[in-house]
């Protein structure tokens, strides 16, 4: 199965969501296993530069990543 790339990186998944590994592994199953195209982070992450990124952006925060990168 293919999987996001930047997954290994990922500081969402590494650091934030460390004290909820149930939460963290149904994200990675959707985000970084299935449709990672539509993953928030790396929307802003591909388009803006990882650095562009907030910390406490989740994977299906769709809408806040367009209002970062200024797309509607």
């Amino acid at each position: 199965m293919k999987h996001c790339e930047m997954v290994e990186k990922c500081i969402f998944f590494n650091d934030k969501m460390a004290n909820m590994p149930s939460t963290a592994e149904i994200f990675k199953m959707k985000f970084c296993k299935g449709e990672f195209a539509d993953c928030a982070r790396r929307l802003v992450s591909t388009t803006k530069g990882r650095e562009h990124v907030p910390p406490d952006l989740f994977p299906n925060q769709v809408d806040r990543a367009r209002e970062i990168i200024g797309r509607p």
